[in-house]
């Protein structure tokens, strides 16, 4: 693929390259499609190399992702189209209540994944969608441990030392809401570490 990098520099074209994956960047749909047309015909005619049209096309930057990334009209970096929802899915995986460890193991793996995750995707603009995943994972956490108390008195002792008055922990543990439900009011502090 070195080859077709020189001559996408040859040309003068913008373009990202990652593997095998190319994205040539223009300035109107017309340039974009005879760019497209010409370097079809130079992987497949020169290098030898096969173009799966059906992933190839003509979009604007703001269509595309890649490497899990999207790029907005200004340039800056998002969230690509299901990148968010493959973190959730890895987080929920580690937050599972059919896992037999302790909270603290789980925060390690938490801690683990969301800072690679993070890492990789420092570029990108997503400070409200990091709020909504840090609320939705505390309540995971809060759910995993109220579950972990099994009984109505088990979640009472455990209110009761995290600082929540007795009587509300009492009308918390006794209301017959489900998990998801109790541990949306639980506590007043997530103190996990």
């Amino acid at each position: 693929m070195d080859e077709l990098d020189k001559e996408l520099e040859l040309r003068g074209y913008s373009y990202v390259r990652y593997a095998d994956d190319v994205k040539i960047f223009a300035k109107s749909e017309w340039q974009a499609k005879r760019i497209m047309e010409r370097i079809t015909n130079y992987i497949e005619g020169k290098l030898k190399l096969k173009v799966n049209r059906n992933k190839s096309r003509v979009c604007r930057s703001y269509e595309l992702t890649f490497l899990g990334h999207r790029i907005f009209l200004d340039g800056t970096l998002g969230l690509g189209e299901g990148s968010e929802a493959r973190f959730k899915a890895k987080l929920k995986g580690i937050t599972s209540g059919k896992r037999g460890i302790s909270i603290k193991q789980m925060i390690k793996e938490l801690k683990d994944v969301t800072r690679g995750w993070l890492v990789y995707y420092r570029g990108a603009k997503m400070q409200k969608k990091m709020e909504q995943v840090d609320g939705w994972l505390r309540r995971r956490l809060r759910c995993f441990r109220l579950k972990q108390c099994k009984r109505a008195i088990g979640i009472v002792r455990f209110l009761c030392k995290e600082g929540v008055e007795e009587s509300l922990a009492w009308r918390l543990a006794l209301s017959g809401k489900g998990w998801w439900r109790l541990a949306a009011k639980s506590c007043k502090h997530d103190r996990y570490e």
